[in-house]
């Protein structure tokens, strides 16, 4: 039985963000195919949600609940909830991952 996948409204407007950075600082073509891609991560997290791993940023926080899907350099950062998908964010994996996991998700 497939889980449900949703995405939070900063997931969303961190998608938006890459997409607009790809698309000026690349191009248009280029910001689609990741838009495609990151897309396609996300929705994946239907079936099988459980095999992403913790975030090696929130092991010290105790913070076991989180997962992450890749699609290099990005991080999809979710969290199963029932038979439910919730993506917090969706981010470059070469930012400083600490405080800003720290900031997203500990609130």
């Amino acid at each position: 039985m497939a889980y449900e996948v949703l995405l939070s409204e900063d997931a969303e407007r961190d998608i938006e963000d890459i997409y607009r950075y790809v698309a000026r600082s690349d191009s248009v073509e280029k910001a689609d195919r990741l838009l495609s891609a990151l897309e396609a991560t996300c929705l994946k997290l239907s079936e099988f949600p459980e095999r992403g791993n913790i975030p090696k940023e929130l092991l010290p926080l105790g913070m076991t609940a989180f997962r992450e899907a890749h699609y290099k350099p990005y991080r999809a950062i979710y969290r199963i909830v029932g038979r439910k998908v919730a993506v917090y964010c969706v981010v470059d994996g070469r930012r400083d991952m600490q405080t800003l996991l720290q900031r997203r998700l500990v609130r």
